[in-house]
């Protein structure tokens, strides 16, 4: 009897008959997928929220560089590349809020859509968005012959941008700070899928200085006057 006794406390001490249990490959394959894709509603907008630091970075250096055009137009033709898959970023996230409220999805639904007057911006901001940018391209590869042509058009979309992206900021700036404290605050709670923004921000970065690098062999026929 005391044997018996001694071996039941001796596995209760040691937890024999009830071992922990260990999580399946499927549940760490599931904490591992929340990890890079998880959020919801709220992992949507905080995607939305740190590629708008990210742009907004790149946005302030790629203005100093046109007001001095002249010296910096190398630094001008290299922001705006890297900028490419970062407003992709943006535009797929904010792009991916509308088609899910605008199908029907009960959380997004619940979320509510921006004010009214950031809807009615939005198609002329993506589509100013999408010409500024494009037209850069178009002038870096065909060079200083297409600036009578392309240039007046990256001009004009840049100014009907620059407006439009201004109320866009405005309308979205006093809720940023809340937004990104959540994730990252000294209180915040993590929101799923937070590892997997980060990446997605850090390989859009690096595919635009990628892209940027790959046509820098465009920039003398512009910068070498």
């Amino acid at each position: 009897h005391a044997r018996h006794r001694l071996a039941m406390e001796l596995g209760d001490q040691l937890d024999v008959t009830n071992p922990p249990i260990r999580p399946s490959r499927r549940d760490l394959g599931g904490r591992r997928a929340s990890a890079l894709t998880g959020g919801g509603t709220e992992g949507n907008e905080q995607l939305t929220s740190l590629t708008a630091v990210a742009l907004l970075l790149l946005l302030i250096t790629e203005g100093v560089t046109i007001l001095f055009l002249g010296p910096l137009l190398a630094v001008h033709l290299f922001v705006g590349l890297v900028l490419i898959p970062p407003v992709a970023v943006k535009l797929a996230s904010t792009g991916y809020r509308f088609a899910r409220y605008y199908t029907g999805n009960a959380a997004y639904h619940a979320k509510g859509p921006p004010a009214i007057v950031l809807r009615a911006v939005a198609p002329v901001l993506v589509l100013s968005t999408i010409v500024v940018l494009a037209s850069g391209v178009v002038l870096l590869l065909a060079g200083p012959s297409e600036r009578g042509t392309v240039l007046p058009i990256h001009k004009v979309s840049f100014i009907v941008w620059g407006a439009f992206f201004a109320v866009h900021v405005l309308g979205h700036l006093p809720r940023l700070p809340r937004v990104l404290r959540s994730d990252y605050g000294f209180q915040a709670h993590g929101t799923p899928g937070r590892a997997g923004r980060q990446l997605a921000i850090l390989v859009a970065v690096l595919a635009g200085v990628g892209l940027a690098m790959l046509l820098l062999g465009e920039f003398p026929q512009w910068t070498r006057d």
